[in-house]
């Protein structure tokens, strides 16, 4: 009987520390929060060469502040890592050019970036000949 009270002591104790350490958490949070509502960030700036981790600085009145940030090392420069493009599929091949062409309409703009509405986009044809699947004769 004893040990069962003293169970039930231990894991109040316990759940009295966690709610407690929840509540400064939130409470650190709100510190270092900022009033300010109207941030402007710049690009996202990689730490070495043009992708990878890197960094974006945003300013708000007389705040500046640092936020860790990302570009895919396959992303499109062309249209800046914080543009988002719906892109349709691929147009057929130009024989005068010998590209294909597609375009891609804005989908998201992250940080507020000055993105284009449309973009386009080719890449040379395929000098490969597809064949037919083997179960056809």
């Amino acid at each position: 009987m004893q040990v069962r009270g003293l169970l039930l002591l231990l894991a109040l104790i316990l759940l009295a520390a966690t709610a407690e350490a929840g509540k400064n958490k939130k409470e650190k949070t709100k510190k270092d929060g900022s009033e300010c509502e109207d941030w402007r960030w710049g690009p996202c700036v990689p730490n070495s060469k043009d992708c990878g981790l890197g960094y974006r600085e945003g300013t708000c009145k007389d705040e500046t502040k640092k936020l860790k940030c990302k570009i895919p090392c396959n992303w499109k420069k062309k249209f800046g890592a914080d543009c988002k493009y719906k892109f349709e599929s691929w147009g057929g091949c130009s024989t005068q050019t010998g590209m294909k062409t597609r375009s891609g309409v804005l989908k998201k703009a992250l940080y507020n970036a000055q993105c284009e509405e449309i973009v386009y986009v080719t890449k040379p044809c395929s000098s490969k000949i597809k064949s037919k699947s083997k179960g056809q004769s």
